[in-house]
């Protein structure tokens, strides 16, 4: 009885891993078996025709959209997570509170973070639609992941490199910053891609802050949109669905490289 309840709990798992594979390459060659017809450089990257007929927008715009989101969100999520897990008292209510708030804003749906977004940087603060109203949105939408993988990546750090680190003479601050993150790291590179992969994929938000311009930004004031954002609008308008399937073949790369940089940046880390 015990051999086979193991079997079968083995089985599942399999079951489990094969079944997300298959769904995965099944999703992917869908979209390529439809767009790879419109693949090419020319709609890519506008070498024969009018940039305005090609993606080269909207892939900029998604590369600032992301750079800017990560810049404002990464740092202060990591400070609130090394401020949660090393300097608060756990057995706070303060602490509760905050932990409780992180996770309800993580469920918020993110069409609630256009509209803040819309009503306070587009209208109250006259950013209009703007790749900074977008950025700015985006971050305040990923900062409750950054904030809860981070916690967790430093709660796994064993506490005996803490105490070694203590007994050698060094400070808390020392110590956080010199044996915790570094240890940590990999679990924060993983948050990041999880954030890039969500920022990436972000329609209904950036709709309303960023707004759906294809062209190329003058400055951060300026509308842009995004791969998904484009993707969603010829989509909705009936346009060459040859061209919405070539978009999401460059999306899945742009994440791809987003990926493995941020892979090559942890183990370059992690090495030293």
């Amino acid at each position: 009885m015990g051999k086979s309840s193991f079997y079968l709990s083995y089985a599942k798992v399999y079951f489990g891993i094969f079944t997300t594979i298959f769904f995965f390459l099944f999703i992917i060659a869908y979209i390529f078996a439809n767009g790879y017809h419109a693949f090419n450089l020319d709609f890519i990257l506008a070498l024969n025709y009018d940039i305005a007929d090609s993606l080269l927008p909207a892939i900029i715009n998604t590369v600032i959209i992301v750079f800017i989101t990560l810049m404002i969100s990464v740092p202060i999520g990591i400070a609130c997570a090394i401020y949660l897990t090393e300097y608060s008292d756990p057995d706070s209510k303060v602490l509760n509170i905050i932990r409780i708030s992180t996770e309800s804003l993580t469920a918020i749906p993110s069409i609630i973070y256009g509209l803040f977004g819309f009503i306070f940087f587009v209208i109250y603060l006259r950013w209009s639609w703007s790749i900074l109203a977008g950025a700015v949105t985006l971050s305040i939408m990923i900062l409750p992941i950054t904030v809860r993988s981070t916690e967790e990546s430093l709660k796994s750090v064993s506490l005996s490199y803490r105490e070694g680190s203590y007994a050698l003479g060094a400070d808390k601050l020392r110590t956080i910053l010199r044996v915790v993150l570094p240890n940590a790291m990999s679990g924060i590179f993983v948050s990041i891609m999880l954030s890039v992969g969500r920022i990436v994929g972000e329609t209904s938000a950036l709709v309303l802050t960023a707004g759906t311009v294809m062209k190329i930004p003058k400055s951060l004031f300026s509308s842009g949109a995004t791969l998904s954002v484009f993707m969603f609008t010829a989509a909705e308008e009936g346009r060459d669905f040859d061209k919405v399937y070539a978009t999401a073949i460059v999306l899945i790369i742009l994440v791809f490289l987003f990926n493995m940089f941020a892979k090559f940046i942890s183990k370059r880390m992690n090495r030293s």
